[in-house]
């Protein structure tokens, strides 16, 4: 028997599917390779601007005019970061950035589950019509109402204070709060009723069930609103400008996203008076931009692997 009959002996049309498709027990090499060279170029497309911004971060004049440097600096220049860092005002505007994000995402979070949990739990007359004007609130751009609102919140004296975050947070009109509220209503609608009916039996009321029931079993989608509304408050660059900073020079309430749209008339203004030792180029932009994405990256790293199971059991397809 020649090679080639041992190899078309071997290779029968059968094993070549079960090879490349695979089987109800076993997925296909074939179908693999697919999968993951799919994803693995996914990946580069999202990945490739980070990894170019750390590269570019840590590299010098010298490297950003030397044509042989692509990826890989000469040397690790920490300068850039201290340059951004003292431009930008970085542990304080972190510390504010956190509050302006934080304190909006908490009562985000109590007051859409608040109400994700009564559209999920009563029936009453209009639910339907509320449900679609909620669906038609976050379809709705915000650059409609942006104008009016400030006006609004001109007239109530809460400009370039943290209250033009939080009020509507509490009144459960905060940022993207529409969709936060289906997350819960979807939540909830899956917590088996006889849970609460058992309890209002022992008699508890419809409060204290929501806090001793309801509450405890929605830790996934608690996390998965609170995560995502953490993140659009923190990368909400304009409306915090126009809503909390005031279009104000001297406001007190400024994050770092804020502090990067305005990085290089800052950096520049420290370059003047002799703070800095270099003027501004790519490379300090890159590390300033890596120092104000830098807080989500570190807060993902640690709860990566509860928001992934989150997301799972709240039931979100995508974003």
């Amino acid at each position: 028997m020649t090679a080639a009959e041992i190899i078309k002996k071997s290779f029968t049309k059968e094993k070549f599917h079960r090879f490349v498709f695979g089987t109800k027990e076993k997925e296909g090499a074939g179908k693999q390779i697919i999968v993951y060279g799919l994803l693995i170029c996914i990946g580069f497309v999202y990945l490739y601007p980070i990894l170019y911004m750390f590269s570019t971060s840590f590299m010098n004049r010298d490297d950003l005019l030397d044509s042989s440097v692509k990826w890989i600096p000469s040397t690790l220049f920490v300068q850039n970061y201290i340059d951004a860092g003292k431009s930008m005002d970085f542990w304080i505007s972190l510390l504010k950035g956190v509050v302006i994000a934080g304190a909006p995402t908490l009562c985000n979070v109590a007051v859409c589950m608040l109400v994700g949990y009564g559209f999920a739990r009563f029936e009453f007359r209009g639910k339907k019509i509320l449900l679609g004007l909620l669906i038609f609130s976050y379809i709705l751009p915000s650059q409609v109402t942006m104008i009016p609102t400030y006006v609004l919140y001109n007239n109530m004296k809460i400009v370039g204070t943290l209250w033009s975050f939080i009020l509507p947070a509490i009144l459960g009109n905060g940022l993207n709060s529409a969709i936060f509220i289906l997350i819960f209503y979807q939540f909830f609608r899956q917590v088996p009723k006889v849970l609460i009916e058992a309890a209002q039996i022992d008699g508890a009321g419809y409060f204290k069930s929501f806090v001793k029931i309801a509450v405890p079993s929605a830790g996934p989608a608690i996390l998965t609103v609170f995560l995502f509304s953490f993140v659009w408050y923190w990368n909400e660059s304009y409306l915090t400008s126009l809503y909390v900073q005031g279009l104000s020079a001297n406001s007190f309430w400024v994050n770092l996203v804020v502090q990067l749209s305005n990085f290089d008339t800052s950096f520049n203004t420290m370059a003047q008076t002799g703070d800095a030792a270099t003027n501004l180029n790519e490379c300090v932009r890159m590390a300033a931009t890596s120092l104000s994405v830098l807080p989500l990256l570190v807060m993902y790293f640690f709860l990566q692997k509860h928001f992934v199971e989150s997301i799972d059991r709240a039931g979100i397809t995508g974003e």
